[in-house]
């Protein structure tokens, strides 16, 4: 509701007497996916993703199996002994929790590793639009696939292809005539990008205070993918060369 309401805000000082009445729009989800260097980041951070998921869940498969091997003798062991066990499981699972948030928590290795792929990418897409709505006096620049309920956009206003045009000159985007979008039917949502990678950690597991707790009931979530945007800062405030 806060976006439609700025929105409307500012359409209607774009049409009031003295304010510029120039505005357009762009598609990032379109401009992204029309970067050679962008799918092969996200095509990298997947693979990345998978690779770290498979390195914790085998952890997790080791802690496992250790923890029914407890179970299966702990009958017959002395108490230090026992207690040596329950300390060496709790350990392990510490350990691959740990690593679980180094590969895919906040500021994690997943999330350093998109900021150094795409971030650029994202600086030279918000600097092309920059240019061109100083150039070109556009008064507003609305980005179609930021959420912001667009209710009709007229075709001609869309700025998408000069974008990457724009940016074909630092950088190799898809040729004009071989861009394509993809269509979205109405009630329907598509987002149109890769799926993002930085959800594709298995959740944490409970603290277990104690080898009372079956270690062996191990909770991963895929989580729901979307555009991987989310995951990076706000365009900068000023450009970069």
């Amino acid at each position: 509701m806060k976006k439609i309401i700025i929105i409307s805000a500012m359409l209607l000082i774009a049409f009031l007497p003295g304010f510029g009445q120039k505005y357009a729009f762009v598609d990032s989800d379109y401009i992204l996916n029309n970067i050679p260097e962008y799918t092969d980041a996200q095509a990298l951070l997947d693979d990345l993703s998978i690779e770290w998921q498979k390195e914790i869940e085998t952890k997790f498969q080791e802690i496992d199996k250790l923890y029914r091997e407890y179970q299966a003798e702990s009958i017959l062991l002395p108490e230090d002994l026992k207690k040596q066990k329950e300390n060496e499981i709790v350990q392990k699972e510490k350990d691959a929790k740990d690593l679980q948030k180094k590969r895919f928590g906040k500021d994690g290795d997943l999330y350093k590793k998109r900021l150094e792929l795409v971030q650029p990418i994202q600086e030279k897409i918000y600097n092309a639009i920059q240019d061109m709505a100083i150039t070109r006096n556009y008064a507003f620049i609305f980005d179609k696939a930021s959420g912001a309920s667009l209710l009709f956009a007229d075709s001609k206003f869309d700025l998408s292809d000069d974008v990457l045009d724009e940016i074909g000159t630092v950088m190799q985007t898809v040729r004009r005539e071989s861009r394509t979008r993809q269509t979205v039917q109405i009630g329907t949502t598509q987002s149109g990008t890769t799926p993002s990678t930085g959800q594709m950690a298995p959740q944490p597991r409970p603290n277990q205070g104690s080898t009372g707790t079956n270690t062996g009931q191990q909770n991963y979530n895929s989580g729901n993918m979307d555009s991987g945007k989310d995951m990076m800062p706000p365009p900068p405030g000023e450009k970069k060369k």
